[in-house]
């Protein structure tokens, strides 16, 4: 969910679009240059993925090692156990709706080679000649 947050980031604070962004050389972020090199950023966050699973193995209890809760659940949403699970389903009903809006990000750098935010200023300006049925990779019958 915060993935496809990141990508209209990207554009929004003109850093270009998404695609484009992972290529760049220098990495930058926030317009400052990355000291690191990837395969060191990689480690990084393997060692901090590595620990906190580490963390979430501890626990015995089936439900409670999915959901752990704990430092994990600084805010507390764990605590009262119907709206927890009223958490858990929209949790996982925004995780496909992220999906879905990746996969029309993913679907309009292809067929039209900019990012959401620049197709979404075309389509705006111009909404009966920028739009689904005039990319290159539309459908025939479109």
């Amino acid at each position: 969910m915060l993935g496809v947050a990141g990508m209209i980031a990207v554009e929004v604070l003109g850093q270009g679009n998404w695609i484009d962004a992972a290529v760049k050389s220098p990495q930058t972020y926030m317009g400052k240059e990355i000291p690191l090199s990837l395969p060191v950023l990689c480690f990084i966050e393997f060692l901090a993925f590595a620990f906190v699973e580490s963390k979430r193995n501890e626990e015995t209890d089936p439900v409670k090692r999915c959901y752990p809760g704990g430092p994990f659940d600084p805010l507390g949403f764990s605590n009262d156990p119907a709206k927890f699970e009223q958490y858990k389903i929209k949790e996982v009903k925004n995780g496909r709706l992220a999906m879905l809006a990746f996969l029309g990000f993913l679907s309009q750098q292809v067929g039209t080679g900019t990012g959401p935010i620049q197709n979404l200023l075309d389509h705006v300006a111009d909404p009966w000649h920028v739009n689904v049925s005039l990319n290159k990779v539309a459908l025939p019958y479109l």
